[in-house]
């Protein structure tokens, strides 16, 4: 099982992390973390690295559902959604699949919760 899903576009890097945050707003997530992963490894480590950033992405009221259903779930929150610049000047989106990360955890209410944010991250992608 893969634990992501994906979507190559032809925009820009920022139009394309604008884009996601527009279509994670519809669906009711908020980014809650931004981490520009080629600025942290230039000034950490001096090494040059492609546009790729991390967008911590939550929706509280699924958060809320899984912090009651299962109370060490924070330890997996936010749903992570990358953007990164491919070689060819394409953009990749990519979200985790919250069902494929919560199988480790034997809860079948988290499930359900997993499989109705799995949707809406499907649904972003797919909009982007």
């Amino acid at each position: 099982m893969k634990y992501y899903f994906e979507k190559t576009t032809d925009y820009a890097f920022e139009e394309a992390v604008e884009k996601v945050t527009e279509e994670l707003k519809k669906e009711g997530f908020g980014v809650l973390t931004e981490i520009d992963v080629q600025a942290t490894l230039k000034k950490k480590l001096d090494v040059n690295f492609r546009k790729y950033r991390i967008l911590g992405a939550c929706n509280p009221l699924f958060a809320h559902k899984a912090l009651q259903a299962e109370n060490k779930i924070g330890a997996m929150l936010p749903c992570n959604v990358i953007v990164q610049e491919l070689e060819n000047g394409k953009t990749e989106v990519a979200a985790v699949d919250p069902v494929a990360s919560m199988k480790a955890v034997q809860n079948d209410k988290l499930g359900e919760i997993a499989d109705e944010i799995r949707a809406k991250l499907e649904k972003v992608i797919e909009n982007v």
